[in-house]
């Protein structure tokens, strides 16, 4: 009974406040609705000058080529080659592609002829994925000899589209955010308030407290997911590909593991602004390393490591093997098997280090 009553002072709590209940309605919608147009790596828009010294049907088709590609914007065609890389340095340009004299010619007699690819590297992403972007389409018009039809089948992601494999890792964000930081910010504005002091002078125990901390925000967590699902299927048209509740599961385990570490930052913490630093930091590290937007395996060995106490890389590995490939329970085992472990750790932690003296 005394547990229901905390849990309905927090309740209380989060409606009386102007701010809270507006920003865990807009904050999943906003995320969910823009995010996914503006982090998408997919390299677009890579400007392309051509240096043709061939001037033969061959070249012409790869300018055509160029022009038509969604990927490029084609910026016309330049004398030599030096004056090309003039583009580049004033910016009118991201790459160069010369196609050297005779080259039809070489390529018929079986020679191989070099097409020059001259790429603005400043950004190595851009850079590197244009010159492949480009490559392919020379490859293409050069390839003058009949070749075995290859075709290509794309598992789990047919149209490779980047939403897809985006939205898990925005749910992911969300849901750090909106179970760390407000957890994190609860006790410490209590302490500000002077209303902890209320709290810590009654026979209420360490652990009915902290679980009453906890529960507002795993149910604040199950509306979040439950959000984002329905504006993922309702605004992109996609959907979770395995068990829904195996979804909400994961969603629990990694709300249940960021409420622990908000409420044990708030126990160390005596100000906001102590508060809000310190979860900042781990929410940026675990955020980083966790494999969300780059591949972990491209990571140095000495960081790899890290992925291996970092719950927010188990949850994403395992959100995206139910939601992207419609993996079951048994596909995601040890995933779950570690989020469990980390939460037993953080929330034990969280009851040990709440002193109701202070």
């Amino acid at each position: 009974m005394i547990i229901k009553h905390l849990i309905r002072k927090e309740f209380l709590q989060i409606r009386r406040n102007a701010f809270l209940p507006r920003l865990i309605l807009v904050f999943p919608v906003v995320i969910m609705c823009v995010m996914p147009w503006v982090m998408n790596q997919e390299v677009r828009n890579v400007r392309v000058c051509v240096v043709d010294s061939d001037r033969s049907v061959l070249s012409q088709r790869m300018v055509h080529d160029i022009e038509q590609s969604d990927y490029f914007i084609f910026t016309g065609q330049m004398p030599t080659y030096r004056a090309a890389l003039k583009e580049i340095e004033r910016s009118r340009t991201d790459i160069v592609l010369s196609i050297p004299p005779h080259y039809s010619r070489d390529l018929a007699l079986g020679l191989r002829p070099q097409v020059l690819i001259a790429a603005n590297a400043v950004n190595g992403t851009k850079g590197s994925i244009g010159s492949s972007y480009l490559s392919q389409i020379v490859g293409s018009a050069a390839s003058a000899m009949p070749t075995a039809a290859v075709s290509t089948l794309f598992l789990y992601n047919k149209h490779l589209g980047y939403k897809v494999f985006m939205i898990p890792a925005l749910l992911a964000i969300v849901m750090m955010l909106m179970c760390g930081f407000l957890p994190a910010l609860n006790i410490v504005g209590e302490k500000e308030c002077g209303t902890i002091e209320q709290i810590n002078v009654t026979p209420v125990a360490k652990w009915q407290f902290i679980l009453a901390k906890l529960v507002p925000y795993w149910i604040i967590g199950l509306f979040v997911v439950t959000v984002c699902l329905v504006l993922a299927w309702a605004v992109y048209g996609i959907v979770c590909q395995g068990p829904v509740l195996l979804v909400y599961l994961l969603a629990m385990l990694l709300a249940l593991f960021f409420s622990s570490l908000g409420l044990l930052v708030s126990n160390y913490s005596d100000t906001m602004q102590q508060a809000i630093l310190v979860m900042w930091f781990f929410v940026v590290c675990l955020l980083l390393l966790s494999g969300i937007f780059t591949p972990t395996r491209s990571m140095p060995d000495w960081s790899y490591m890290t992925t291996y106490v970092n719950p927010m890389h188990y949850f994403i590995d395992a959100i995206r093997t139910v939601f992207v490939r419609g993996g079951d329970l048994q596909s995601i085992g040890h995933q779950v098997l570690a989020l469990a472990g980390f939460d037993v750790v953080m929330c034990s932690w969280a009851i040990v280090s709440y002193r109701k003296n202070s």
